[in-house]
């Protein structure tokens, strides 16, 4: 204990000096200073552990060290070893449950925690130490040295989370666990399931066989989603999957191995044609007709910016049949996830066809609602009611507070950040998961290069996110969370582009003291991120190395300004119909653009050498970017 204590003081001390730049790790450690000395693994390299429940993660980290070295490393229970994991015989409080330390110099390496939660984190910081190579799934050749170090680290927040949208397109359960690897390598401890929504229900329910048997497929459809067309009358539906109940334990198995959580979502009231398409009766129209849908529009926006819908997609809050409904699925989905909690959505519920339905009207009436959208919080309600009386507690999109969610419900923020401060004020906790920095479905780069949708999120956006504003009760702020919606992410490949590298930005924003926060700083981590994931085989974008253009009017003319997220690039230019290179116009000030139908076309390049994609404008769009500026 004295060592400890002596060891935390000295990193301590050094942290005054600033961190020590070679070492590269993603989230940054509370505290890292740089021992002398290199220790050097070997064939012969042993891995112990002090107490059984460190032996699962020395048997991971040699699992994970023999696939790349080609070694035979064994571990054992010991007090002494090359590479040893030691858990705290009297906790200590700075380190938490999920915190660590991590010495390492010629010996060896120790890493010690509390809980094996800390090992399993520690272990994680081990393996970026180590050379990029060891991201190889294949038998490689390297200097397998880790450099010495001194770290101290535990979380800022507990609630570290990424979403990944399983009803839009079905992620079987091997891409799953691969999402789940990759959330690990970064401390993420929460993964939060979109188990159904009009596109498809994902999990099986064995006393409402219906849901998979036809909520889980629909028509093959390509193009953009929301503007697909609509399943034909006898056209089958092939396109889909769900998960068995026996996926969903060996999933939650394998996270809690790595210690993440899953949260499921029934997306309810709103957001539930798949569901609908299996027992009609279940809605207000009783359309039988119903297919699930294959990304065809069923929403049309109104004059006044509120949207109607195309087809009757929420639940009937006025049949008892539906609570029934809910009750079974809760029942399912409770006994297969052993966390606190179940998202059920709430989200982007259109009450039309409840306002023309004699039931719901009657309802309404009965219970003295001054508006038939107040139904919501009488379902909601009824639903709180159900998960608590399977021993979860209900978790929700911000819409709820609109509906008048009891004070243990817990709160989404995701239409910005006021939503969530609103919440905690209100004395609910609260997850921050605001479109403007945690959307990873957005675009990350310019429209033009990657597959524009909805709006743009570049990676430095996402690493300025702050989820605890000022003047908010930091006990009620659970954490943060990325979320991917998938209406326009088919592939595991593509689900993985779009979460990387604003993935490993945001981690370090909910692992990492506030006070560690720097863009500068980051860039060089995420850049030696980068050589590791192509080692691994794992898909990213480069959308950070893309100059980012505005046009905008001044006095009549088309105005150009150029920048870039990352400070060292060189930006070229042309609009004479030439390919720019590095003898082209060099970008330096605001450029006024010539009149006259011209293309503009921008390339980022560093050290000589083209580094970014080239993006073209042509006439219409810089019509169209002036506008929007």
């Amino acid at each position: 204990m004295r060592n400890i204590f002596l060891l935390l003081l000295t990193i301590s001390i050094a942290s005054v000096y600033g961190q020590n730049s070679s070492i590269k790790l993603i989230p940054q450690p509370v505290e890292i200073i740089q021992n002398k000395g290199v220790f050097h693994l070997k064939a012969l390299t042993t891995i112990g552990f002090n107490t059984r429940e460190g032996k699962m993660v020395a048997g991971m980290l040699a699992d994970k060290l023999n696939q790349p070295t080609g070694f035979k490393l064994k571990t054992k229970q010991t007090k002494v070893a090359n590479i040893q994991f030691n858990l705290n015989r009297a906790p200590l409080d700075k380190l938490g449950k999920e915190g660590y330390t991590l010495v390492s110099n010629a010996k060896g390496v120790t890493i010690t925690a509390n809980e094996s939660a800390g090992l399993f984190y520690g272990m994680q910081t081990l393996l970026q130490l180590l050379p990029k190579e060891i991201e190889s799934k294949e038998v490689t050749k390297s200097k397998w040295t880790i450099p010495g170090v001194m770290i101290s680290d535990y979380p800022r927040f507990k609630w570290r989370g990424l979403m990944l949208d399983v009803s839009r397109h079905f992620f079987n359960k091997e891409d799953v666990k691969s999402y789940i690897d990759q959330m690990a390598r970064f401390k993420f401890n929460t993964f939060h399931m979109h188990l159904t929504d009009d596109n498809g229900w994902r999990v099986e329910i064995k006393s409402l066989p219906k849901l998979t048997q036809i909520g889980a497929w629909r028509v093959v459809r390509y193009g953009k989603f929301g503007q697909r067309i609509s399943p034909k009358p006898g056209e089958a539906a092939t396109y889909g999957g769900f998960y068995t109940q026996e996926d969903i334990k060996e999933i939650v198995r394998y996270a809690q191995e790595r210690n993440i959580t899953i949260v499921p979502e029934i997306d309810i009231p709103g957001h539930s044609q798949a569901a609908i398409v299996s027992y009609p009766e279940l809605s207000c129209s009783n359309d039988t007709s119903l297919r699930v849908n294959p990304g065809a529009q069923f929403e049309v926006k109104q004059s006044d910016g509120t949207y109607k819908g195309l087809v009757d997609n929420s639940l009937d809050p006025s049949k008892e049949s539906v609570y029934q409904f809910l009750d079974k699925v809760f029942t399912e989905i409770a006994a297969l996830f052993p966390n606190p909690y179940i998202h059920v959505g709430g989200d982007e519920c259109y009450k039309g066809f409840w306002a023309k339905n004699d039931s719901c009207i009657a309802l309404q009436k009965k219970l003295n609602l001054p508006r038939i959208d107040d139904l919501q919080g009488y379902f909601m309600g009824r639903v709180e009611a159900i998960l608590k009386s399977k021993g979860k507690k209900m978790l929700g999109w911000d819409e709820n507070l609109d509906s008048g969610i009891s004070p243990e419900g817990t709160i989404m923020s995701w239409r910005g950040m006021k939503y969530g401060i609103e919440a905690a004020k209100l004395g609910h906790d609260v997850v921050m998961t605001p479109t403007t920095y945690s959307y990873l479905d957005y675009c990350q780069g310019d429209p033009t290069v990657d597959p524009p949708i909805y709006d743009r999120l570049r990676v430095s956006k996402s690493y300025s996110f702050e989820p605890e504003p000022e003047g908010v009760n930091s006990k009620y702020i659970l954490g943060g969370q990325g979320n991917l919606w998938t209406e326009g992410i088919p592939t595991l490949r593509y689900a993985e582009y779009m979460t990387y590298p604003r993935g490993w930005a945001l981690s370090e924003v909910f692992w990492s003291p506030k006070s560690k926060k720097d863009w500068t700083g980051f860039i060089p981590r995420l850049e030696n991120q980068f050589k590791r994931s192509d080692v691994a085989d794992q898909n990213y974008s480069k959308a950070v190395y893309d100059a980012i253009v505005k046009i905008s009017m001044r006095n009549g003319k088309m105005v150009m300004d150029l920048g870039a997220e990352i400070p060292d690039l060189e930006i070229f230019y042309s609009f004479d119909d030439t390919m720019p290179d590095s003898h082209s116009y060099k970008y330096i000030q605001p450029v006024e653009l010539p009149d006259g139908p011209i293309t503009l076309r921008v390339i980022t390049y560093r050290n000589g050498t083209p580094i970014g994609h080239l993006i073209t404008l042509r006439p219409d769009d810089l019509k169209k970017r002036s506008t929007l500026n």
